[in-house]
């Protein structure tokens, strides 16, 4: 049987889960939140970014990655995120969370000065490795999520789907919404090759991303 085009991504090797491991378990700290191009830190290290639609879940992520219950601020309010929000792992890398895309409870031209400067550091930060896409488990991809997707397409910058509240959801629901963001991935050409399944509740795939991060050149 022919293998399925993007892949649950594997467990990870022991050296690739501590090295994880030693990296969130280390200093991890806010850095600053930047609202314009010219407030990015220096491109001196490795960074990675999350990115997803409002209420995604992309605050409980970071925190169940860092083990940090407060890291980065979850709410329940859409379009919460208003900064690029950036934290740096020990000396050598740079974790960013981005403001979230879609509906927001927002003023109009707040969501669309968080949406320009979302391009502007999407196609503008050479430093960048791999940016986190995240999709909520219950609803795969939505034409919202396509727009960024298209966005880092056209950026060059490789992205990587990462499906949240998996235990939301049932087994057999779990492969309907696989087989959808399979489809809807095979159109992006930045798309890395594997998907990585989540649920910060839980802790499922959260060794995975840390391994991920940690030994990403």
């Amino acid at each position: 049987m022919a293998p399925l085009p993007f892949p649950l991504a594997a467990e990870p090797d022991q050296f690739a889960r501590e090295s994880g491991r030693l990296l969130f378990a280390g200093p991890v700290d806010f850095l600053k939140g930047v609202v314009a191009m010219d407030g990015l830190p220096p491109a001196d290290r490795v960074e990675v970014c999350f990115a997803g639609r409002s209420n995604v879940g992309k605050s409980s992520l970071i925190n169940a990655l860092t083990g940090r219950k407060n890291l980065a601020r979850a709410s329940n309010t859409p379009g919460r995120t208003q900064e690029i929000n950036y934290f740096t792992l020990g000396d050598e890398r740079y974790m960013v969370d981005l403001p979230g895309y879609g509906f927001a409870e927002a003023p109009v031209a707040v969501v669309k000065k968080w949406q320009a400067l979302l391009k502007a550091y999407l196609g503008g930060r050479q430093t960048l490795r791999r940016a986190f896409v995240l999709i909520d488990a219950r609803h795969g991809v939505k034409a919202v999520d396509e727009e960024i997707l298209e966005l880092l397409d056209r950026s060059a910058v490789t992205f990587q789907a990462v499906l949240t509240k998996a235990d939301k959801i049932s087994a057999k629901e779990r492969e309907a919404v696989l087989a959808q963001v399979r489809g809807a991935l095979s159109k992006h050409p930045a798309a890395y090759p594997e998907i990585v399944l989540t649920s910060s509740e839980k802790g499922e795939g959260i060794e995975t991303l840390r391994a991920l991060i940690a030994t990403m050149a």
